[in-house]
């Protein structure tokens, strides 16, 4: 796939230095969806950590205890193989719907733009006016009220970057915790203060200043578009059999050939990495529809029909049919469903509780007058959201007496207990194979877990 047009990026100047960009305000349909997306997303990611089931938050990533509570289940370190089908899942799902849909990630719902556009974007907006405003102002005289207003705006973008800073912080600490941590100081919590500090200088430094140039220089996502996309894939596009030639709307008695675009440049003064979308796909697009809001409302003034910027694929510009199904698209989604299903069958089948018998350590059997005494530890991990009682059995074929610390035990959420048990049988009871069974009953969630191990003797 092929990225057009032979002219230097519009966000650098001739000496190739970096020009500050400024969108211009736009209004239309994928605007107004992408804040109600932009809201929702803010709202989830600033509720998770303060919504809570089962009595613990909705997400909290305790890694200092290694307990991780989501959705309303607990995992602890034994369970970071999920992460892996988290990750395989969400990667392949992506790869399905970059093939598909393009950047549509990017514009829609990547926390960089998320955060950019509907919390930083708006506080430049209320402190330094619309677009033509903020151009003058990079060469204005720097005045005290100039001094004064830019603090003050520089100000608020760091009260932001600690907020969004401390929601992040919240993850991984309790509300309880946070909330201590910042009415206590930094001095009483100076790991999660050096934490809080440096992730709010870093999101200081990138909404303030670095913005699109982490989307342009950093992200590896954009890198891949020239092996995901295909002339198939949706993406922002310019009509160019009816938007060309180009040019001024032609007075009354003037003939001469024109397309529908007038050149007005609002489709470049709109978009948040300062490309020319008409210049063809690009690797600075994130596909964020920008440049079609603001073409639909030239059009719809001028009386022409809206879309002559929009998302479609490049065989539909070019009028050539749309193939929505494709084999390295079939690929994608095989490898996710098969992803989705495997983490969806572990999740189901995961149990609230985990317990294994392991031998102790010495001897594997000792002989006790005409009894063979085995000694077996029981190790319990309580996986679930609450405190959990267990009823401990043992059987066994052969005739037989135990003694163990407590056939019934309480164990806390994402606690773990250890038990001894001693079996003892007659030694004229060992033939070869003899088993017994460690029986462990879950009476909060009505689970029962049976483990076999083998009874050690002179017979075996």
């Amino acid at each position: 796939m092929s990225v057009a047009s032979n002219q230097p990026p519009s966000q650098l100047s001739s000496d190739g230095s970096r020009l500050a960009i400024h969108p211009s305000d736009v209004e239309g349909r994928f605007i107004t969806w992408r804040r109600v997306v932009f809201a929702l997303l803010i709202g989830v990611y600033a509720g998770a950590p303060l919504i809570k089931v089962h009595g613990h938050p909705f997400v909290h990533l305790d890694v200092e205890h290694r307990r991780f509570f989501l959705i309303g289940q607990t995992y602890n370190a034994q369970d970071f193989w999920m992460v892996i089908l988290i990750a395989l899942t969400g990667i392949f799902a992506l790869l399905a719907v970059t093939t598909w849909r393009g950047r549509v990630w990017c514009g829609w719902a990547c926390p960089q733009t998320v955060f950019l556009e509907f919390l930083f974007r708006p506080i430049e907006r209320f402190f330094d006016g619309p677009r033509e405003r903020r151009i003058k102002r990079q060469t204005a005289k720097r005045t005290v009220g100039f001094v004064a207003k830019a603090t003050l705006k520089h100000a608020t973008y760091l009260l932001c970057a600690w907020l969004v800073a401390h929601i992040a912080l919240s993850l991984f600490l309790s509300t309880d915790e946070l909330l201590a941590t910042i009415v206590e100081g930094p001095r009483a919590h100076p790991i999660a203060a050096g934490w809080a500090f440096g992730v709010t200088g870093i999101l200081y430094f990138n909404f303030a200043w670095f913005r699109e140039q982490f989307c342009i220089v950093l992200c590896p996502y954009g890198r891949l578009q020239s092996i995901l996309h295909d002339r198939d894939s949706v993406i922002i596009g310019y009509d160019a059999k009816r938007g060309e030639p180009r040019g001024a709307l032609l007075k009354a008695g003037e003939t001469a050939p024109r397309g529908d675009c007038v050149d007005c440049n609002k489709c470049v003064t709109a978009c948040p990495t300062a490309i020319d979308i008409r210049h063809g796909l690009q690797l600075e697009c994130i596909a964020c529809a920008q440049c079609v809001d603001a073409c639909d409302t030239v059009m719809k003034k001028i009386h022409k029909p809206v879309g002559l910027i929009r998302y479609a694929s490049m065989n539909e510009l070019a009028g050539k049919p749309r193939r929505i199904l494709r084999p390295h698209l079939y690929v994608y989604a095989v490898l996710f469903t098969i992803a989705a299903t495997t983490l969806s069958v572990a999740l189901l089948t995961r149990r609230p509780f985990e317990a294994n018998v392991l031998r102790m350590k010495g001897a594997p059997y000792i002989i006790e007058g005409d009894e063979v005494r085995n000694a077996l530890q029981i190790h319990l991990v309580n996986k679930g959201a609450e405190t959990a009682t267990y009823v401990l059995e043992f059987e066994t074929p052969a005739k037989h007496h135990i003694a163990m610390e407590s056939g019934t035990v309480q164990v806390d959420s994402l606690a773990q207990k250890q038990l001894s048990l001693f079996v003892w049988l007659p030694k004229g009871a060992f033939t070869p194979g003899l088993r017994g069974t460690v029986i462990v009953k879950d009476l909060t969630h009505e689970e029962e877990r049976r483990i076999d191990i083998a009874m050690l003797g002179p017979a075996q």
